[in-house]
């Protein structure tokens, strides 16, 4: 790692950009993420004290709805110290409905910890997590965790990473002692081993030679190690070639080198509730995770220009910074999480938010720790922070200075795909209602609210069950809402299922004048989670910029709602070929009108089609309950994709539609008495059947 401390850190920073990891722990739900964290803090000298999370008391779960079902639910951002290192720690959800949290995670971070358990392996949630890590391509250690459980098979799970994942995952570790025998580890690099004091809940640990019954595999297993760096890394080849091995030190800087690059995952394994391997893990983060200036530059584009702009990762440049993430705190109100890619956010001073072109003054500032903060000055080039009390930022703004603006590419987040009704228990409540869903989607991208014209209601839209439950429990609890909420439905689509033309002629006298216009539509079908497209072809002396605008609106208006249960449509490309312009009656009502009436005649004559969302089911069962569950799933209109045996019994994946799954958990413990589990995430859009459509209600 080159050392640009003298050219990039300010000489007031503690801690230099070369010695800050970003860092975030990733994983499937019940891999240990949180007990992982917690003992990274607790090791690092940042707790006093171990939480738990089944004990309801860890600290990265701070809410109470997390305490209560000991899950995560928010990420949580902290930031401790290992080895005169600086760590910024970003403890990440694992259930499929909260992905939003690791994406926008990921979307800032340096390098992730990946925790699979060693149980388990890789599960759905695992495949999902790491897919987002390489759409940020963001390097990543995995940590093979619960290695003292009842059938924890390391070598199992580092296949499983490797095939499934397809990761040129590695261990650098070996397991000392299986499932409740589970004593510590062999580092390959150092060709030591370390074993755990239960004593001291693992602060306390020896450093032995190998054990005589390990020696063979351990150096079976470096060789494999050496042979992948030199064969990937070419400075490590030159020194393999001329001494046939490669030492401590040549070994290390290969490794980290490769990881940084990603093209290396290297593999260790512990057991976090147990309390071993947790410190050689930090020392894994230390060693082979980037820091800022070994990620590429961040850059963006220019707001008026839309020319490219690139920022270096230091104190000295012109400031660049992105809000991840928003979050209200009852005693301090709005906080924006943000990273600072280049300069230093001071407080006091004024930032340029490109997205609203306004200047605001920055006027608290604070390092983060879970639900806790602590007063900053300065947030320098590399770190995580929070801004307080800055009312207009959003999830995906970029922070920069006016002179030198660009605008950082916005995180993408995912449609919603099952709704909620909500109505206030009376007319005094609305108000306190509309305030709290107003700030719920100021924090959550994934969160929106509508209300239902034909119906008057209000519709909470989501990611899931869980998601819109959690939402409902925080607006009673947290925002003291007195509501009523119905059943959760299922959020539709609607599309065309060929192409059409329409010529609308729109002339009608309104308020004494004649309002006259005429537009030729097209619309088209686009593959499954383009979007929609609209295209206006006319040249802009045809078609003056303030009616091409008007017919824009008028088209977007009419694809909110669609012709067969006024679902929004998708998918849909709409070309206008050719627009009349009349020299003095025609108006941009006139067009706004004719793009709405002539686009609700142009979908009805496209076939349009109902689509409903599809979920990614995983079943875990044992052998003997198989047939049944099976028979459940093609029941529910489910297409079976994979069978696979595992170490207990059968993994089932299927493509089920959500409208099929409400229930299915406690339909699924019944059938196997308990013993199976399912995970499910959404996967696509899929035209619904004629037959269910017919039995379908109205909307």
């Amino acid at each position: 790692m080159t050392d640009k401390s003298t050219q990039s850190n300010s000489p007031n920073r503690e801690h230099s950009l070369a010695k800050i990891r970003n860092i975030g722990v990733v994983a499937h739900i019940d891999a240990g993420k949180t007990t992982t964290s917690e003992r990274i803090l607790f090791y690092s000298g940042r707790l006093h004290r171990l939480g738990e999370v089944h004990h309801g008391t860890a600290t990265m779960d701070w809410m109470e709805q997390e305490r209560e079902r000991g899950i995560t639910i928010t990420s949580a951002a902290t930031t401790t110290f290992w080895k005169d290192m600086q760590i910024n720690l970003i403890d990440t959800p694992g259930h499929v409905d909260f992905t939003v949290e690791v994406e926008r995670s990921l979307r800032v971070l340096d390098g992730a910890v990946g925790v699979f358990c060693a149980v388990a392996g890789v599960q759905p949630q695992s495949e999902t997590v790491w897919r987002q890590a390489r759409k940020y391509k963001v390097p990543g250690l995995a940590f093979v965790n619960k290695a003292d459980r009842m059938g924890a098979n390391f070598t199992r799970c580092v296949e499983q990473i490797r095939s499934k994942l397809l990761l040129p995952a590695y261990p650098i570790q070996l397991p000392v002692g299986v499932e409740e025998h589970f004593r510590g580890m062999v580092d390959l690099v150092t060709q030591k081993a370390y074993i755990f004091n239960d004593e001291s809940l693992g602060a306390e640990f020896s450093v032995e030679e190998i054990p005589e019954e390990l020696k063979d595999a351990a150096e079976m297993a470096r060789m494999e190690l050496i042979e992948a760096v030199a064969e990937r890394d070419e400075a490590s080849l030159e020194l393999f070639m001329e001494s046939g091995t490669l030492e401590e030190a040549e070994l290390k800087a290969g490794i980290r080198r490769l990881t940084c690059a990603q093209q290396f995952v290297p593999v260790l394994v512990g057991s976090s509730l147990k309390n071993k391997g947790v410190q050689p893990l930090l020392n894994a983060v230390v060693d082979y995770l980037p820091s800022p200036l070994d990620v590429p530059v961040p850059h963006g584009i220019h707001p008026k220009t839309e020319e490219p702009v690139s920022r270096e990762a230091s104190d000295h440049e012109p400031v660049c910074a992105l809000a991840f993430k928003i979050a209200n705190d009852a005693f301090v109100g709005k906080i924006a999480f943000v990273r600072v890619y280049a300069g230093m956010l001071q407080k006091g001073q004024n930032f340029y938010n490109p997205r609203t072109g306004k200047r605001e003054r920055l006027q608290r500032l604070v390092r983060l720790h879970a639900n806790s903060r602590e007063e900053l000055d300065v947030l320098y080039a590399g770190e995580i922070g929070g801004v307080v009390g800055s009312k207009e930022l959003t999830t995906g703004d970029t922070l920069c200075a006016e002179a030198h603006p660009l605008i950082m590419e916005r995180i993408e987040f995912p449609e919603s795909v099952i709704a909620m009704s909500v109505e206030p228990k009376s007319s005094s409540d609305k108000d306190t209602l509309m305030n709290a869903l107003g700030i719920l989607a100021d924090e959550d991208p994934t969160f929106r609210y509508t209300l239902d014209k034909d119906t008057g209601q209000t519709l909470m839209h989501g990611m899931g069950e869980l998601h819109l439950e959690i939402l409902r429990d925080r607006l009673l609890r947290e925002y003291k809402v007195q509501a009523r909420a119905g059943k959760p439905m299922v959020t539709y689509r609607e599309t065309i299922g060929k192409s059409a033309s329409h010529t609308q002629v729109f002339d009608r006298e309104i308020g004494g004048k004649r309002q006259l216009a005429e537009l030729t539509m097209r619309v088209e079908p686009l593959p499954r989670g383009t979007g929609n497209q609209i295209t206006i072809l006319p040249s802009k002396r045809d078609f003056p910029e303030e009616y091409r605008k008007a017919a824009t609106e008028g088209i977007q208006d009419a694809l909110v709602t669609g012709m067969l249960r006024n679902f929004p449509m998708a998918d849909v490309k709409v070309t206008v070929e050719h627009a009349e312009v009349h020299p003095t009656e025609s108006t941009e009502t006139a067009f706004r009108s004719a793009a709405h009436i002539g686009m609700r005649q142009v979908l009805l004559d496209a076939d349009p089609l109902l689509l409903e969302p599809i979920m990614n089911v995983e079943v875990l069962t044992p052998e003997e309950n198989m047939g049944d569950v099976m028979a459940d799933l093609n029941s529910r209109r489910g297409k079976i994709r994979d069978l696979e045996a595992v170490e207990d019994g059968q993994k089932i994946s299927a493509d089920v539609p959500l409208a099929e799954l409400f229930g299915y958990t406690t339909t699924l413990r019944s059938l196997t008495k308990g013993r199976a589990s399912q995970s499910m995430e959404p996967s696509a859009f899929a035209v619904v059947p004629d037959e269910v459509l017919k039995a379908m209600p109205q909307y």
